[in-house]
């Protein structure tokens, strides 16, 4: 499957060791998600429409309420 230049960096990003973290407004939906790097410095290329994108190709996942960390799924994609 054929992934975008911006999803194979964001990708890449966390396959380095970063994270996304998202932001719920009162009603729990997701209101924002920013994308860090390894070293915490964050990521200006990344919107909540590059975000539901990789969830739904499952190259990202969340457990236990963490940050969203690469998949084995995402690492075979990136490569």
């Amino acid at each position: 499957m054929d992934i975008s230049r911006n999803e194979q960096r964001i990708l890449h990003l966390l396959a380095q060791g970063g994270r996304i973290e998202i932001y719920r407004n009162d009603r729990r939906k997701i209101e924002n998600a920013r994308c860090f790097s390894r070293d915490g410095w964050l990521y200006p290329g990344f919107d909540l429409l590059l975000f539901r994108k990789l969830k739904r190709l499952k190259a990202i996942s969340s457990k236990a309420g963490r940050p969203y960390r690469i998949t084995e799924r995402g690492l075979r994609l990136v490569r």
